[in-house]
């Protein structure tokens, strides 16, 4: 798995301070996306220890509520395997932390992966420009969802997270 970024003391993509982990690799092609440097699943760094010790050194604060999956896609498919095994790593080593993901996949695409017993919200379906609305929280167009995966795997349908 390849990333671009690691942002520190985040507040714009998720619930409370986060790190946001941006991997590389996009196939949705949305138009007008706010970070197409992503798609390519070649561009950007190798996902090594160095950048999994720099996220954990985050996570150990305190004060950081937890880690968002970003992009690029971390559910492309060249990222699953690698970004499943880190979820449940994170999941493992900081129990009280929450996991955020965003993904262009529509909860039906994506509702039997192994990842999602380690998440707590994913934010699905792919950014429409034409249905971008700046006042929407957590979510960039009106046909994304805001999912507690918790409750919804609990209840076999979408439950949106409350915040």
């Amino acid at each position: 798995m390849r990333y671009h970024n690691i942002t520190k003391d985040d507040m714009l993509n998720g619930d409370g301070l986060r790190v946001v982990l941006w991997v590389s690799g996009c196939a949705h092609g949305c138009k007008q996306c706010q970070n197409q440097i992503t798609w390519d699943p070649n561009g950007g760094l190798l996902f090594d220890e160095k950048a999994k010790e720099e996220l954990f050194e985050q996570l150990e604060k305190s004060y950081i509520t937890g880690i968002t999956y970003s992009g690029g896609d971390p559910l492309f498919l060249g990222n699953r395997e690698e970004i499943t095994k880190l979820a449940k790593e994170i999941r493992e080593r900081f129990p009280e932390k929450t996991q955020w993901l965003y993904t262009g996949y529509e909860w039906h695409e994506i509702q039997d992966e192994p990842i999602l017993s380690y998440l707590d919200v994913i934010v699905d379906g792919k950014f429409e420009v034409d249905k971008k609305d700046s006042k929407l929280h957590w979510k960039g167009s009106s046909n994304q969802n805001v999912i507690d995966v918790p409750d919804s795997l609990k209840m076999g349908k979408i439950v949106l997270h409350s915040s």
